[in-house]
C-alpha cells in the first residue's frame, strides 16, 4: 500500500510545490536542485511515517525498529528516487533518517563542533555562529511546514509542546544544547527555531587566559573568590560567554561541598561531583502544573545546599535567591542579561521589586549589597571574541546609593589594521575589601595583581 500511494503520486511533488508559493520570505533564492532533493526527501518521509501505521504489524521488536526503518526507507528511496545516481540516493537515504530520528537538513550543523549557533530564520534562510561570527549556510528547509515538525519533534522529545495555544518553547537537546522557536501566529513569516550548542568538553579557565579572554591575574582573583566563598553574579549580553565563565568557575568549588543548580533549560556543565541540577517545566495542555525558577530556589533550600548556582536570574526568584545569599549560603553564583554592571544592579533591583512584597528601594540595595560581594561583566566584542571587561566589587550601600568599585577592566585603545579592536586588561590599583575575607579563607592573596597590568590583544 504505501508503494501504490507513492506510484499514485499521493504525495507527488507537485503538492509540495503548491506549498511553496505560498511562503512569502523575501530570502535569497535556494539552489533548484537542492530544494528538488530537499522536497523529495519530505514527500518519502511523510510516506515513511503514515507506513508506521499502515504497517505498524512489521515493526514490533523495538530493538529492530531502526533497521525495520532503514528497509523501508531504502525501498522507498530507490523507487521515488529511481532518477537519481547511486550516491545521491545513499545520502537520501542517510538524510531521511536524520528526518527521523535527528534534526533533519540541521543534522550536519550539528556535528560540527565547531558551530555554536543554529539560527533558522526561514526555510531558505539558516544561519551559523562559528568562531564568534554569523555566517549563511546552504542549507534549506522543504517548507514551513517542514521546520514546524522539526520544531515538534524536538519539541516532544524534551516533553514539551508547541502548537497555536502555545507557540513558544524553549528546551534542551539530549547533547545539552539548548533550543527556542517561536512559530505562528507569533512569528509572522513562519516558525523560527535557534539552538545554541555547548561543547562536549567545558572550556576551562586556563584555555580561557590562553584565548585572551581574560588575564591570569584575574583569574586567580576569580579563583580566590570562589575559593572563599564570596557570592557573585556573573553578567553580559546574549552569547557574551556568562554560562562558560560559570561553568570554568565551577571547577574550584570545593568538593565538599553540595552544590543545587536550577535553570530554566539545563545547560550548565559543572565541574564537581556533588551537584544535584533542577529544571523549571511548563503548564501541560490544561495549563496547570507549571514549576518556576522562584518554586524551585525555594525548595532548594530544603535540600541542605552548600551553594545555589541559578542559571540566569530573571524574575521574582531574585529576592529568594538574596535571601539564600543571605542566610548561609554564601558563595552562590548566578547569571544576569545585562550591559553593564551599573545596568545589571538595576537589573537586579527590579527583578527583586517583582516579588511583590513592597519593599522600599534602600533596602533592596541593602540587600543586595549584603548578599553579593563582585559582579564580572563580560561582552562579545564587534570581532566575535569573548572578554572579561570588568571585574568590580560592591562596597556597600551610600546615602542610598550602590557604592561600586572596579578592580580590573579591559580598555580597548586601538584597532588593528584589519579594523580588530585591540586593547589590554589592567588593575585598576583599587584593593578590594574581600581581600581580608580572601585570606581568612585561607587564599593566598597576592597584591601584585592589583598593581600589574597584562597585555591582551583581541
Amino acid at each position: 500500500m504505501v508503494i501504490e500511494k507513492l506510484e499514485q503520486g499521493h504525495f507527488a511533488m507537485s503538492t509540495i510545490a503548491a506549498r511553496q508559493q505560498g511562503l512569502g520570505h523575501a530570502t535569497s533564492q535556494p539552489d533548484p536542485v537542492e530544494l528538488e532533493f530537499q522536497q523529495l526527501k519530505v514527500a518519502i518521509h511523510e510516506v515513511l511515517v503514515e507506513s508506521l501505521n499502515l504497517s505498524s504489524s512489521g515493526i514490533t521488536n523495538d530493538s529492530r525498529f531502526g533497521d525495520e526503518l532503514r528497509v523501508l526507507g531504502k525501498e522507498l528511496c530507490d523507487l521515488k528516487g529511481s532518477h537519481l545516481n547511486e550516491e545521491t540516493r545513499e545520502r537520501l537515504l542517510v538524510d531521511l533518517m536524520d528526518e527521523v530520528f535527528g534534526l533533519g537538513p540541521l543534522e550536519r550543523l550539528v556535528r560540527d563542533p565547531e558551530i555554536t549557533d543554529i539560527l533558522v530564520n526561514s526555510p531558505f534562510e539558516v544561519h551559523i555562529e562559528r568562531h564568534g561570527r554569523l555566517e549563511l549556510t546552504d542549507v534549506i528547509f522543504a517548507d514551513d511546514d517542514h521546520i514546524l515538525r522539526t520544531v515538534q519533534r524536538i519539541a516532544a522529545k524534551v516533553g514539551r509542546r508547541v502548537d497555536e495555544t502555545s507557540p513558544m518553547v524553549d528546551a534542551r537537546l539530549e547533547d545539552g544544547s539548548r533550543i527556542n522557536a517561536v512559530i505562528p501566529p507569533l512569528a509572522i513569516d513562519g516558525p523560527l527555531l535557534s539552538i545554541r550548542r555547548f561543547s562536549a568538553e567545558p572550556l576551562r579557565l586556563d584555555a580561557m587566559i590562553e584565548n585572551g579572554s581574560l588575564s591570569s591575574d584575574m583569574a586567580d582573583f576569580l579563583i580566590g573568590a570562589v575559593d572563599a566563598g564570596m557570592s557573585f553574579l556573573i553578567s553580559g549580553g546574549t552569547g557574551a560567554g556568562k554560562t562558560t565563565l560559570l561553568n570554568a568557575l565551577s571547577e574550584f568549588i570545593s568538593e565538599g561541598e553540595r552544590v543545587v543548580t536550577i535553570e530554566d533549560s539545563a545547560e550548565l556543565q559543572l565541574q564537581n561531583s556533588h551537584v544535584v541540577r533542577m529544571e523549571t517545566r511548563s503548564d501541560n495542555t490544561e495549563g496547570v502544573g507549571a514549576v518556576d525558577q522562584r518554586g524551585l530556589v525555594r525548595n532548594a533550600l530544603r535540600m541542605r545546599p552548600d551553594r545555589i548556582l541559578v542559571g540566569e536570574v530573571r524574575g521574582a526568584e531574585a529576592l529568594d535567591m538574596l535571601q539564600a545569599m543571605n542566610s548561609g549560603h554564601e558563595g552562590s553564583l548566578s547569571t544576569i542579561h545585562a550591559n553593564d554592571t551599573r545596568e545589571a544592579l538595576a537589573r537586579l533591583e527590579m527583578m527583586a521589586a517583582m516579588a511583590g512584597f513592597n519593599l522600599p528601594v534602600p533596602v533592596v540595595r541593602q540587600y543586595i549589597a549584603a548578599g553579593i560581594r563582585l559582579i564580572v561583566h563580560v561582552a562579545r566584542l564587534k570581532s566575535g571574541r569573548r572578554k572579561v571587561v570588568r571585574i568590580s566589587e560592591i562596597v556597600g550601600v551610600d546615602d542610598g546609593e550602590f557604592v561600586v568599585e572596579d578592580v580590573f577592566r579591559f580598555d580597548r585603545d586601538d584597532f588593528s589594521a584589519v579594523g580588530v579592536a585591540e586593547g589590554v586588561f589592567k588593575s585598576t590599583g583599587y584593593l578590594p575589601r574581600c581581600r581580608s575575607r580572601m585570606k581568612a579563607a585561607g587564599v593566598d592573596v597576592s597584591d601584585c595583581w592589583f598593581s600589574s597590568s597584562t597585555q591582551a590583544t583581541e
